[in-house]
Order: C-alpha cells, then structure tokens, then sequence
C-alpha cells in the first residue's frame, strides 16, 4: 500500500495519489489506485471498475475487505 498526501487538483481532487495492490504468485487480483488520466479505479481478477474515493480510511477499509472475501472465496473452491 501506498498512499501519498498531495495537492489537490482535477487529477487528483481528493488530494490523495494512491497504489494498492494484493498479488499472488506475481499476479495482481486486487488493486485500487488512481493513475493520471485514469481517475479512481479498482483491479479484481482482471476486471477494472471505477472507484467512489471517500477517504483514505475507507480506501484501505475496502481494499482489506476484497482480500478477505478473495481469501475466502479460494479456500472455498480448495475444499
């Protein structure tokens, strides 16, 4: 995880530049960052959405919950 605190601008209007990212076996199932040109997004198992950013605390708040419920999505399939 990488959150910077940053001035605020049309790229960046919520003055946070953002990288978070879960990779398995060097592949990214989950990411949530808001490149240049590309605004707020979210990356899971290869699709990528938008992302309603809040706040840096509801960011993170998210993105452990993706790992969790993918956690536990793979150990159901292991089974």
């Amino acid at each position: 995880m990488k959150i910077w605190k940053v001035p605020v601008s049309q790229n960046r209007p919520s003055g946070f530049k953002y990288s978070l990212v879960y990779i398995v076996n060097g592949k990214r199932i989950i990411g949530y960052d808001n490149e240049t040109g590309r605004g707020d997004h979210r990356h899971y198992e290869g699709a990528v959405e938008d992302y309603r950013f809040e706040s840096a605390i509801q960011l993170v708040n998210d993105f452990k919950k993706d790992i969790l419920n993918y956690m536990k999505k793979v150990k159901g399939e292991s089974k």
